[in-house]
């Protein structure tokens, strides 16, 4: 399994008045801490399991009604919105029960049957808690959540199990500079401030930022009673580890110290990629889809270009079908004779335009005295033609139907 945590062995911190061997002891790192990490699954049941905590609340039933106003109808020149009955007093004639007036009830009045909690299945909540441990040994993780590990020798962080026996917070707060932990839990500290907005008048006054989480092993430990003291530190038994503490938020990379036999325990509680959970009934760490992601790393490799088929370089597409009443050369493919046809009618037209112009020219250029007094001859010629022409004078029918005859 490929993954940010990848180191086969986890040294232990010793603390002081351990016993000093030549070489700190080493465990082996768990299969949990390899598993996907999932912001998206996290997100998602955070917000959900969240909800479960939530307190029902509602107006009172009775609100805005507790009057017995009633409607003046139509035919005043006033809306007809119930109104106070009585008088003498500034509140009779006012609107009643309605959400846009004055002591009315609000819209839609909350009830306590809402839907308050959510159910989220067992394995998403598996799979929330697992990919939260898994992010809390990714240090770049841890840090962009804005925890102070610049001292801390790694992670994830084992500490040995003398932690366990820690009483005081004093010694507690000792244990913590020794292991490199205290600037975050003085972070948390300092952060200790008045919320702003209403929340303060809701008993819920002061907020402060989250700190280290210790997660021990041995049920009933005394280090519960010396850190539960110090701000911004959580204490968590590694059997009932909890998605509201690990990503607080719903934001991963909580800075967790570990005890040597709470981590030493992580394997039986969650099981591994092969072998199923002790504590939890078949369940088996969820795998990613695909060990590398690289993609082009994969495609690029060897063993796929090996076997993948060549480049077509000789791409066959479809022509593209042009109309030949608007495109010549498709024209002349089906029809030969078009480019005759059409030099032909180019001709004509030339022709034709040629001798109108010459007509046209004909009849504007201007004539001669000679050709004037022809062409005036002519008309006078014809004027008489046409006088001779009417003149019945031989058709005595024609005379008498006149009334010329006496």
């Amino acid at each position: 399994m490929a993954a940010a945590a990848a180191r086969p062995l986890v040294t232990v911190q010793l603390l002081d008045g351990d016993m000093n061997t030549d070489s700190s002891p080493t465990v082996h790192l768990p299969d949990v801490m390899r598993a996907s990490i999932r912001p998206d699954i996290v997100n998602f049941t955070h917000a959900n399991i969240s909800k479960n905590k939530r307190q029902p609340y509602a107006v009172s039933k009775k609100a805005g009604h507790q009057t017995s106003a009633e409607s003046w109808g139509t035919g005043r020149a006033v809306s007809r919105i119930p109104r106070v009955p009585g008088g003498g007093t500034h509140r009779a004639g006012q609107g009643a029960f309605g959400n846009m007036c004055r002591g009315g009830r609000m819209f839609a009045p909350t009830k306590i049957w809402r839907r308050w909690h959510r159910k989220v299945n067992v394995n998403l909540k598996r799979y929330a808690v697992v990919s939260a441990i898994a992010a809390s040994a990714v240090p770049s993780l841890v840090q962009a959540r804005g925890h102070r590990i610049e001292s801390v020798p790694e992670l994830p962080l084992v500490v040995s199990d003398s932690i366990e026996s820690v009483e005081k917070t004093s010694a507690a707060l000792k244990v913590l500079k020794q292991i490199g932990a205290f600037p975050d839990a003085e972070k948390a500290k300092d952060s200790h401030a008045i919320r702003p907005g209403k929340g303060k008048m809701r008993n819920r006054r002061y907020i402060n930022r989250k700190g280290p989480l210790i997660v021990y092993g041995t049920e009933g430990a005394k280090l519960v009673k010396a850190f539960r003291n110090i701000p911004g530190i959580d204490i968590v038994n590694v059997e009932r580890l909890n998605l509201l503490k690990l990503a607080p938020g719903g934001h991963l990379g909580r800075f967790v110290i570990w005890t040597k036999s709470a981590f030493e325990k992580l394997d039986s509680i969650y099981g591994s990629f092969e072998k199923p959970s002790l504590k939890k009934k078949g369940y088996v760490l969820p795998r990613s889809k695909m060990v590398n992601a690289d993609l082009s790393r994969i495609i690029n490799s060897d063993e796929v270009q090996s076997v993948v088929r060549p480049i077509k370089r000789d791409v066959k597409r479809a022509p593209m079908k042009k109309n030949p009443l608007k495109n010549l050369n498709t024209l002349l493919k089906l029809n030969p004779y078009a480019k005759t046809a059409r030099r032909m009618a180019v001709l004509a037209e030339a022709e034709r335009v040629k001798a109108k112009k010459e007509k046209l020219d004909k009849k504007r250029k201007p004539i001669t005295k000679e050709e004037a007094a022809a062409i005036k001859a002519a008309g006078k010629a014809w004027y008489q033609t046409m006088i001779s022409d009417s003149d019945y004078t031989e058709f005595e029918n024609f005379t008498k139907w006149l009334g010329l005859s006496q």
